[in-house]
């Protein structure tokens, strides 16, 4: 695990999915089994559980736990388990905060309060809130697509000064702002956009929450080691070979995808939760072009 105080959570890291069986119950087998995948066979430096990806406002709380104690005891030893606990309620993120730490997460995602809309005093005070209330370092999650409200460079300037708020994953598509940020501020940026993985590793980011980390990890890593090696023209090369994993997965709602894809590669995942849907067979069908486009092919299909 990472001891890198500039790069808190290490490089890659995958915001994974939450696997259900196919009655909609959560499959604790099936995430240890897909977190030992990403850590042993892709390379992972860590695993972001229960964020969105993770179908968080759809897994109860009882859920969480269990999904999380599981993944904790699957790759805990070897890969840092980030816990996503923010909701759009202070109280609520605070108790999820301290049931992470119980279960023995390395680290916390919070993302900003979406769908009540607070002002960044607001935003500032729970974020601190919620840093105050373990001993666990804390990735701020920016992402005003779904949050609405954005985490503006002064509110982050200020959340900085709280010696456990390390760590920004951005999602946020302004890149003047992280500029802005990281000029002003010693966070540790992260990638939360794949398509922008390339431009915020060039501003300074330290490594990626991928969602197309569940496929692509090793190359992820390769990406990151380029730009640190100030060779762009390799890394232009390497995002270029990822454009098509990138484009695919999100081609509709991300969870949907790339739920399908892993079915595709007989990983463990399941069912999306309703409100989502799961793929369209005329969206498989394209999802494996993208998929064959982007170097995955269903050959390399997992062995159980």
């Amino acid at each position: 695990m990472t001891s890198d105080p500039a790069r808190p959570f290490g490089r890659v890291l995958t915001a994974m999915v939450t696997p259900f069986t196919e009655d909609g119950s959560i499959d604790t087998a099936g995430a240890q089994e897909l977190a030992a995948h990403l850590v042993d066979r892709e390379a992972h430096d860590g695993l972001v559980v229960l964020g969105t990806t993770g179908e968080s406002p759809t897994v109860r709380d009882g859920e969480s736990r269990a999904v999380l104690k599981a993944v904790v005891d699957a790759v805990g030893d070897r890969a840092v388990v980030i816990a996503g606990v923010g909701t759009n309620d202070t109280a609520h993120s605070i108790d999820r905060a301290r049931d992470a730490e119980r279960i023995g997460a390395h680290g916390l995602l919070v993302v900003t309060p979406y769908y009540n809309k607070p002002p960044q005093a607001g935003l500032l005070r729970h974020f601190t809130a919620v840093a105050d209330s373990t001993d666990l370092p804390v990735m701020l999650y920016d992402i005003p697509p779904r949050s609405v409200v954005p985490i503006e460079v002064e509110t982050l300037v200020r959340a900085a000064e709280h010696p456990r708020i390390v760590a920004v994953k951005d999602a946020k598509g302004d890149l003047g702002a992280v500029a802005w940020t990281r000029a002003r501020t010693d966070l540790a940026y992260y990638s939360g956009e794949d398509m922008l993985n390339l431009p915020l590793l060039a501003l300074g980011a330290v490594g990626v929450v991928s969602v197309v980390g569940h496929l692509a990890g090793a190359r992820l890593a390769e990406l990151i080691a380029a730009v640190e090696s100030g060779d762009l023209v390799k890394a232009r090369e390497v995002n270029q070979g990822l454009l098509p994993l990138y484009t695919g997965i999100f081609r509709t709602q991300g969870v949907i995808m790339v739920k399908a894809a892993l079915r595709e590669l007989g990983l463990p995942a399941g069912p999306v939760r309703p409100p989502l849907v799961d793929a369209t067979p005329e969206q498989i069908a394209q999802l494996r072009v993208d998929l064959a486009d982007g170097g995955v092919h269903l050959r390399e299909a997992h062995v159980k």
